[in-house]
């Protein structure tokens, strides 16, 4: 059977619009995956650490105690338990502490950075105390590479508990 060539012409896809779509939906992908990377590296709002809490920092000891838990959940989530001790050691009463844990994928590359209060407002850590410290996580992301967080103080807030 011949065909037209109005036939032929009809049949075919316009490649205009084609090229179009895959152009804007490049720009759209681009465009989140730089808003998602701008939003992995931004420091928690709030979270300062500053100068005088900086100096102090030596006179804080997370002790050797400090371990991880990993557990699997019956849902299939995995969930994380951080325990431990920090001990001021020095002469200035704290109100709270906070931390940054920062999770990392096999090829020690950041997943996530997740704030966490090991010494709360409501009671405080006076100099030469300890206290005990439990963070749970529930929403580790895929890929951790199953390790120990890195634990960084992110802020400290002088004074007595309120």
């Amino acid at each position: 059977m011949l065909e037209t060539e109005k036939q032929i012409a009809g049949g075919r896809l316009k490649p205009a619009p084609i090229l179009i779509a895959a152009a804007v939906f490049g720009a759209l992908a681009a465009v989140g995956y730089y808003q998602w990377k701008a939003d992995a590296e931004a420091v928690p709002a709030g979270l300062v650490l500053t100068d005088e809490a900086r100096a102090y920092l030596p006179m804080l000891d997370l002790h050797d105690d400090v371990e991880m838990v990993a557990t699997e959940s019956a849902l299939g989530h995995t969930l994380v338990e951080i325990t431990g001790t920090i001990e001021n050691l020095g002469e200035k009463p704290i109100r709270s502490v906070k931390l940054n844990c920062v999770f990392y994928e096999i090829n020690g590359i950041e997943l996530d950075r997740a704030p966490a209060s090991i010494v709360r407002a409501n009671v405080g850590l006076p100099p030469g105390e300890k206290r005990q410290f439990r963070l749970a996580f529930d929403a580790v992301p895929d890929g951790w590479n199953q390790t120990m967080p890195n634990l960084f103080i992110a802020e400290i807030v002088f004074g007595t508990p309120q």
